[in-house]
């Protein structure tokens, strides 16, 4: 890809997210003043992580801005009417309007991201080799509370890559304590050393020669 392209394409991207947000704020908005919030955003999940991973075919439709609006008014009722908040399928018809369906994904987190603010929440990614513990779970829960001053979400993935330990993130924060973590750093700390010593060598060497 170009300079040009890839500038056009961070461009497009930035436009995207900035798009987003002002319909994220005009939904969180009609649903404060109903007091629908959480019930919006959690309607909002299920309809990407469920509805969408269990049709991928649907999300494609309805972000396909080649097919035209009036072919997807009817199937959004379908689908949804008497499953969701009326509130969530009139503002889903909006964007159809609008034709801006192909970011309700971005629109989602932007939207998440206010109920997060208002509510003092913090989503936290934490990775581990396997499943962790209820046990474990909660104690890092609470220490996190303690820490960040926030109610953290904790959103759990495994990866046995890992191989031990966790990786825990929120937003720039990390903590990596994974045993691969741990290996790596060895290892670059045995190839740091390795160096030196042969560098040391070749200056002894040459200090040798020169005598």
């Amino acid at each position: 890809m170009s300079v040009a392209s890839e500038y056009q394409a961070t461009t497009a991207d930035v436009n995207a997210w900035r798009i987003a947000k002002v319909y994220a704020e005009a939904l969180f908005r009609a649903g404060e003043k109903h007091n629908q919030t959480e019930a919006i955003l959690e309607e909002l999940d299920s309809l990407i992580k469920d509805v969408f991973r269990a049709s991928p075919d649907l999300e494609n439709f309805l972000a396909n801005r080649s097919i035209g609006r009036e072919a997807k008014a009817p199937v959004i009722d379908k689908v949804l009417q008497g499953r969701a908040n009326p509130m969530l399928i009139d503002f889903l018809q909006v964007l159809n309007r609008h034709e801006r369906l192909d970011l309700l994904r971005e629109i989602a987190a932007s939207f998440r991201e206010l109920g997060d603010q208002k509510a003092k929440r913090v989503r936290v990614t934490v990775k581990t080799a396997v499943a962790l513990p209820d046990d474990q779970r909660e104690r890092l829960l609470a220490q996190l509370r303690e820490n960040m001053r926030q109610e953290p979400v904790l959103e759990l993935q495994v990866d046995p890559s890992l191989l031990g330990g966790m990786v825990v993130q929120a937003g720039d924060w990390l903590f990596d304590s994974s045993v691969r973590s741990r290996l790596d750093s060895l290892r670059n700390q045995l190839i740091e050393r390795s160096s030196h010593e042969i560098q040391s060598r070749r200056d002894h060497f040459s200090s040798d020669g020169r005598d």
